[in-house]
């Protein structure tokens, strides 16, 4: 417990002195104006690379649409709505989460009582666990954020369901399939079917290492990528960055063997967690220069050394 507690402080100080050097950053402002089409059905707001900030998706059916991360409290919600209604004239509305942080969920609050909120039950679990502290966290980083999370609250589901979900909106359906421990316990993915575009979550990122915790299963994250994979999707939507192919799955398989082989062979050579922790860090950073999230990679490590006999 002591250790998990203290990979948590470091993993935090690290954001944190990443996002000081990077200097000031854009607010965190779903911007509008920029959705793009990425399937017959399929369309997606991107994050301009805008800490706080997630891709957005918009499933358009014939009878309802369905809206996938609305985004960092009220303002965000609205602006994403805004964009909703330039792509469909649906009434009847959808929200999920990729996973429970805020910039995934609280822009909900926005969102009319008559849109249904789908959830799983992991995340729903998770949310009244720790949803509230995520808020403050996040609250506390900004003037700005503490202004888009002032009256952000949990939004309890309306469907709730465990493992996995099919939505059918009318002409296209969308899968929906909770693949954690892995960034959270409850991360979930999302297929478009027929258009094949899949809405990764945190999960498989774009030229970044994905982010770790203490509760994460590198096993888990493994298994994800092989259910991602048998979806055959054509584009991959990360929680944020730029949006991607199949292709990104593979490579960052690799990434995930490799800490896992090298976790290993640490720990029968004698080292200890946190060494090995802070030597795959420093070796993933060299091999992968510039690439953000490396904090997310001591975690990893940690959790490869934890998992291997």
């Amino acid at each position: 417990m002591k250790t998990s507690s203290a990979l948590v402080v470091s993993c935090l100080l690290l954001a944190s002195a990443a996002w000081a050097q990077r200097g000031p950053a854009p607010d965190p402002f779903v911007p509008e104006g920029v959705t793009v089409r990425l399937g017959p059905h399929t369309y997606a707001i991107p994050d301009g690379d805008i800490g706080g900030v997630p891709n957005v998706g918009i499933v358009v059916g014939e009878r309802a649409t369905l809206v996938i991360d609305p985004g960092l409290g009220r303002r965000n919600g609205e602006a994403i709505l805004r964009e909703v209604a330039k792509v469909s004239a649906n009434t009847e509305l959808y929200i999920v989460s990729t996973h429970f942080h805020p910039e995934h969920t609280t822009g909900y609050v926005a969102f009319p009582p008559t849109a249904t909120y789908i959830n799983s039950r992991e995340q729903e679990a998770e949310f009244t666990t720790d949803g509230q502290r995520m808020i403050d966290v996040f609250a506390g980083r900004t003037p700005v954020m503490g202004d888009l999370l002032r009256d952000a609250r949990r939004r309890e589901a309306d469907i709730t369901y465990s493992g996995s979900y099919r939505l059918d909106l009318g002409g296209v359906a969308v899968r929906m399939l909770v693949v954690g421990p892995t960034h959270t316990r409850g991360d979930t993915g999302f297929f478009v079917e027929g258009d094949g575009v899949l809405f990764a979550g945190d999960v498989v990122m774009n030229q970044s290492f994905v982010s770790a915790n203490p509760n994460s299963s590198l096993t888990a994250w493994l298994a994800a990528f092989d259910a991602f994979e048998a979806m055959r999707p054509q584009r991959i939507v990360p929680a944020h960055g730029a949006i991607g192919d199949a292709s990104l799955i593979p490579t960052l398989r690799g990434i995930l063997q490799d800490i896992r082989l090298r976790a290993r062979a640490l720990k029968a050579a004698g080292r200890s967690a946190d060494d090995t922790a802070t030597t795959v860090q420093m070796e993933m950073q060299a091999a992968h220069p510039g690439w953000p999230r490396a904090n997310g990679v001591a975690a990893l490590a940690r959790v490869a050394w934890d998992e291997v006999p």
